[in-house]
């Protein structure tokens, strides 16, 4: 992969695909290939709007699948600090109870920003700020057995409720939302795919435009 450190701009690229895809993964495997100097996670989960106004047992109704459901303006602005070089503070999600702790992370100014979120592609105000898109394509049926083992893992929920989730608002805003934002992916990849051939497609596209 090329240095970018010399680049003159910050480059977003979007990482979207329906939950379970992998994007994480991904992410993870990018950053890891290139560098944290060269690349950091901006992931749109942490972007979820705050409740903390609202009672637990409304809060666990709310329908975090919806592009409603995302802090939009706040991502927007982090995004657009990022790309003149600024450093930005990434709020910290409580996923347990849908709230936004008073914790933050500093995310620098990095040659890359991978943005990573189910629903990156279908806002278009997110969409519009990227350089490069990328959608994974994942099978629902691995997808869902991917968001049980980390919501009861990582969120402390029953695989139950999960389910219960998952039909009433995951799988359809899945089709209302995310899958039909595949059109805008500059690359469509499959989830048995070698991650390594991201890196070499980023490496020509970003040469492209990283020193300009």
């Amino acid at each position: 992969m090329a240095d970018f450190k010399s680049a003159k701009h910050v480059h977003l690229v979007g990482i979207a695909g329906g939950t379970g895809s992998g994007k994480t993964t991904l992410a993870q495997f990018i950053v890891h290939e290139l560098g944290e100097h060269q690349a950091k996670i901006v992931e749109m989960d942490a972007y979820y709007r705050d409740g903390s106004h609202l009672s637990l047992a409304i809060r666990q109704r709310l329908n975090f699948d919806h592009p409603d459901a995302i802090d939009v303006e706040m991502l927007k602005m982090h995004l657009d600090l990022l790309c003149v070089g600024i450093a930005v503070h990434k709020p910290v999600y409580d996923y347990a109870r849908h709230t936004r702790t008073d914790k933050t992370v500093r995310v620098p100014a990095t040659p890359i920003i991978l943005v990573e979120g189910i629903l990156t592609l279908a806002i278009s105000e997110i969409r519009q700020r990227l350089n490069y898109g990328i959608y994974l394509d994942t099978p629902p049926e691995i997808c869902l057995e991917r968001r049980i083992r980390r919501d009861m893992a990582q969120r402390g929920r029953s695989r139950q409720s999960v389910l219960e989730q998952y039909q009433a608002t995951v799988r359809p805003m899945y089709e209302a939302f995310v899958c039909p934002s595949r059109k805008w992916a500059d690359l469509i990849f499959g989830w048995k795919d070698d991650p390594r051939t991201i890196i070499s497609i980023l490496n020509n596209f970003l040469n492209k435009i990283g020193t300009t």
